[in-house]
């Protein structure tokens, strides 16, 4: 039997809002404030409702451990594609690690929590990225796939880790895009503005962005 102060087993989710710096330059600090601490209230709920513990929040980070992967899996794609979702708001990452934590004071310890927090840098705009560990122990889920992303090389960890995509097979009807300046969403032919720059169509959510956009193109434009 494991004692209190040993290690429990669980998977650690983070969850962000991507793009957090540029909306903050783009919106200015109080809107962005004002969005972290609404992405924020509804992680809460959000992980209540899945029967996960919210264990603490950074800015528009929030951390939640769940005793069960299969769970947390759907937690995290409530949290990339409803919790703030939707045309001109922020899109969100998460990424989640499934192994043994050592509780402190109401916080977690350990090397499974610090490669969720890894994962979850990794993630990109509305994607939900799981180590191996996280896909192997949720098992089968209904409606969801996950899809490869490779091995990938993450800083102090000895080995490459598997990572995967968890995807819904349902998709969205609603062609979604980010304003590369202030990284909002933008469903296609509600922007406020788009234009063609270097081969490739940019759509704005406010022509404030549109006008940041022209003024230096370079520093937000993809690379090609």
């Amino acid at each position: 039997m494991v004692s209190s102060d040993g290690p429990r087993t669980g998977t650690f989710l983070f969850a962000d809002i991507a793009g957090y710096t540029a909306l903050t330059e783009a919106h200015g600090d109080a809107d962005a404030a004002d969005l972290a601490a609404k992405f924020c209230r509804a992680m809460a709920e959000a992980a209540e409702a899945r029967g996960g513990a919210v264990i603490k929040t950074i800015g528009d980070a929030v951390m939640v451990r769940h005793d069960e992967p299969s769970e947390a899996v759907a937690l995290g794609l409530t949290a990339a594609h409803e919790v703030i979702a939707g045309h001109g708001s922020p899109a969100v990452r998460v990424g989640m690690h499934h192994g043994p934590a050592i509780e402190r004071e109401g916080d977690w310890f350990g090397a499974t929590v610090n490669l969720a927090a890894r994962v979850a840098a990794m993630a990109g705009a509305s994607e939900v990225l799981v180590t191996a560990a996280v896909r192997d122990n949720a098992g089968e889920l209904s409606g969801v796939e996950f899809e490869r992303r490779g091995e990938q090389r993450i800083r102090n960890v000895a080995l490459p880790v598997p990572l995967f995509a968890a995807v819904r097979d349902e998709r969205s009807n609603e062609a979604r895009h980010l304003d590369p300046v202030c990284r909002m969403l933008v469903a296609e032919d509600r922007e406020a503005g788009s234009f063609h720059y270097d081969g490739t169509l940019y759509r704005f959510c406010s022509l404030e962005c549109a006008s940041r956009f022209l003024r230096d193109p370079e520093a937000y434009a993809r690379p090609g």
